[in-house]
């Protein structure tokens, strides 16, 4: 795959595309193979900062005891102090409704055994736990603007049930060079991670929210 087969496969998307109401995604899809997925050690779970946007504000949940508190309530869009943690542990639609309206969590480091008794089972199934792999974990004292600011541009590429990693690289707004910057990216850190790097690739499609994918050739 290159960045000329990338435009053609855009430029085709587009055309058989019909025009929506709304800003859609441009979602990529990388099948794998000569993978088994039964086994731990052959997933995929990978963190890849981009060097554009993925066209919608990512929002940031942080869970901070007292040396964090003041600094995630600047930077991140939803703060659960650690004193409010029993309420959560009391109704799990709570957790599920803070699961469902942020995309990334943050914990300081110091709490995080909490977190995990806490939060764990809700935020394990949906993979949101604080990952230490893309700098979630952070000491009491952080600087979280950075992170912050990071994450906004970070895809968490995994393939764990299925050989089969999706995710999002754009929205229809964003210049063509930005979604390929940005596929591309991607898909140069993952051949790094595969045990036979492209030949693991089995194929690679694009696609809008409401479209029919198109292979990128």
């Amino acid at each position: 795959m290159d960045k000329n087969s990338i435009k053609e496969a855009l430029k085709k998307l587009k055309e058989s595309s019909k025009k929506r109401n709304f800003k859609q995604t441009f979602d990529l899809i990388i099948n794998l193979r000569g993978l088994d997925m039964k086994k731990p050690d052959q997933h995929v779970d990978i963190y890849v900062p981009l060097h554009y946007s993925k066209g919608k504000p990512i929002r940031i949940c942080a869970f901070a005891g007292p040396e964090l508190k003041e600094e995630a309530g600047k930077v991140c869009d939803t703060t659960v102090f650690v004193d409010d943690f029993s309420k959560y542990q009391k109704d799990k639609k709570l957790t599920k409704k803070l699961a469902q309206e942020h995309d990334f969590f943050i914990a300081q480091a110091t709490i995080m055994p909490k977190v995990a008794q806490v939060f764990g089972k809700v935020l394990g199934t949906r993979g949101k736990m604080p990952n230490p792999k893309a700098g979630c974990v952070v000491p009491p004292k952080a600087s979280l603007q950075p992170l912050y600011e990071r994450l906004q541009k970070t895809v968490n590429a995994k393939a764990k049930v299925q050989p089969v990693i999706k995710c999002a690289v754009g929205i229809e707004e964003q210049s063509d060079d930005e979604i390929i910057d940005n596929i591309m990216t991607i898909y140069n850190a993952l051949i790094h991670k595969l045990p036979n790097e492209e030949h693991n690739v089995k194929s690679i499609l694009l696609k809008l929210t409401m479209s029919k994918p198109v292979e990128v050739k």
